[in-house]
């Protein structure tokens, strides 16, 4: 909608306020009632300001408009999306559905997502297709083992020996992964089916790993 000359503008305006239009090789104008439901990936108030997009179109346009924020501005989505896109990926490649390891999460939600969610799809599969049957090596695929954060912050994933990277007890790994099933669990409203593929798990496994640490839904 953005990208339509001026010259076509005025004629779109002309008949979304007569209602009428006349058809190529004809004489006469033909009655139509019509609602236009328009989409852009612009800012058309940025555009009617720039002198690129009339203002009386606009607001014939913009009765009731949606804005769709970017994925860098709705980050809790980034695991549901990433679990989903997991899935798709796993079953177009027939590859074995790789898990998404906390460090891969955090990264995903920190990365600034230019590309925005058509990019975590992209990045989703080249992991995948990376994994070779293991781990998702999401630092590999958004450059090395580093990622652009918010703030141009950088963040980065201690390699396995690297000098001073944390090593974890038994204890502190088994509560590790239970905070981890608990929190996709309440992200998902306790449903057990949504909250496995987000760990990228079988319902069967989170069922018995629930048993295991004896996690119950909270009242």
């Amino acid at each position: 909608m953005s990208e339509i000359p001026l010259e076509l503008q005025s004629k779109l305006l002309r008949v979304l306020q007569e209602k009428q239009v006349e058809r190529v090789g004809e004489d006469h104008l033909r009655t139509v009632d019509a609602r236009v439901i328009a989409a852009t990936n612009r800012d058309l108030e940025d555009e009617v300001h720039a002198g690129r997009f009339r203002r009386d179109l606009y607001y014939r346009l913009c009765v009731f408009p949606i804005r769709l924020p970017p994925l860098r501005e709705r980050r809790e989505d980034i695991a549901l999306l990433a679990a989903h896109f997991l899935g798709l990926a796993a079953r177009r490649l027939s590859a074995p559905e790789a898990r998404l390891t906390d460090d891969a999460l955090d990264l995903l939600i920190a990365y600034e997502w230019p590309g925005n969610v058509r990019e975590l799809h992209n990045v989703i599969e080249r992991a995948v297709i990376l994994a070779q049957r293991g781990p998702l090596r999401i630092d590999l695929v958004l450059g090395g083992n580093r990622a652009t954060a918010r703030g141009g912050r950088t963040l980065r994933l201690p390699t396995v020996g690297e000098s001073g990277s944390s090593v974890l007890s038994e204890s502190e790994m088994s509560q590790r992964e239970r905070d981890n099933i608990i929190a996709a669990l309440e992200r998902t409203g306790w449903r057990i089916a949504s909250a496995a593929r987000m760990l990228g798990v079988k319902p069967t496994t989170l069922a018995s790993r629930l048993k295991r640490l004896g996690i119950e839904r909270r009242s």
